[in-house]
């Protein structure tokens, strides 16, 4: 069943237009359950994620710490929560989650700043100056944030298959506008897709596996996943190392086979 995923920008109604399309399909309405799903597969914080996703990382931090470990372990669990399809997931970065998958719906809700600065007086009790700056702090944060971890610009309108202008259409109007595309063939799986999403889902679960591994969580490893059979591929240093890369993928759930070209790097490289 199809998957769909809602972005939008500050104060821009997505939580609401999420709940009502999952409501109208009959689907799961989802957003910081994939960050807890996360957390508890992969043993980091869910506030270590809130605070990667939620705030704007500094020069500093990205020397601290790598942010492609939380892109990648987020991705492992989104596939995870999305087996079988039927849902509405708004939250941090869904629409990159999903590469190359043909039934997933990505859907992005924008608005006039006018109409999103009356959103912010309303609820947050501001001046229309203050509410501007709030609004230009909040989007200049997220996509700060988005475009360090997914190396993305979540409001570049090609990478959605949906855009929709709330101030124009009631939520009501929004939402089965959503379900009617949901509901047409374009976004219905088919075996390919299917394949696809599950070939995505092992990658993501390998990537996930070598990247927590702190024997392997510092190398550049090439993964690919083809029914169940692992591709994996890069430059070692120490050979050894070949025979614990396998051994963890083999231990993966949905691997068949483990398939290994790896290279030792150039000797020039090992002996300045």
């Amino acid at each position: 069943m199809p998957i769909i995923t809602i972005s939008r920008g500050a104060f821009s109604g997505g939580q609401a237009l999420a709940e009502r399309v999952a409501a109208i399909l009959g689907y799961r309405c989802l957003s910081r359950e994939v960050l807890a799903e996360a957390s508890k597969r992969y043993g980091i914080p869910e506030a270590k994620f809130t605070e990667v996703l939620e705030t704007a990382p500094h020069w500093w931090e990205r020397w601290q710490e790598s942010l492609r470990l939380y892109r990648i372990v987020l991705q492992a669990a989104m596939c995870e929560v999305a087996q079988g399809g039927n849902l509405v997931y708004h939250g941090h970065g869904g629409q990159e989650l999903f590469p190359g998958i043909r039934h997933v719906l990505k859907v992005h809700l924008t608005a006039p700043m006018a109409f999103r600065l009356q959103q912010v007086r309303s609820r947050e009790g501001l001046a229309e100056a203050a509410a501007l700056q709030y609004i230009e702090q909040v989007d200049k944060a997220r996509n700060r944030r988005l475009q360090a971890i997914f190396g993305a610009d979540w409001r570049d309108p090609s990478r959605y298959d949906l855009v929709l202008n709330i101030a124009q259409m009631t939520s009501e109007t929004a939402a089965h506008l959503v379900a009617e595309a949901a509901r047409r063939e374009d976004y219905q799986p088919t075996p390919d897709s299917e394949q696809a999403f599950q070939d995505l889902t092992i990658t993501a679960r390998v990537q996930a596996e070598l990247i927590m591994s702190p024997k392997t969580r510092n190398l550049t490893i090439n993964v690919r996943a083809e029914r169940g059979e692992v591709y994996v591929s890069g430059i070692l240093a120490q050979s050894e190392l070949e025979e614990t890369i396998t051994r963890l993928i083999e231990g993966v759930p949905g691997v068949k086979k483990v398939v290994a070209d790896f290279e030792s790097p150039p000797i020039e490289y090992m002996y300045p």
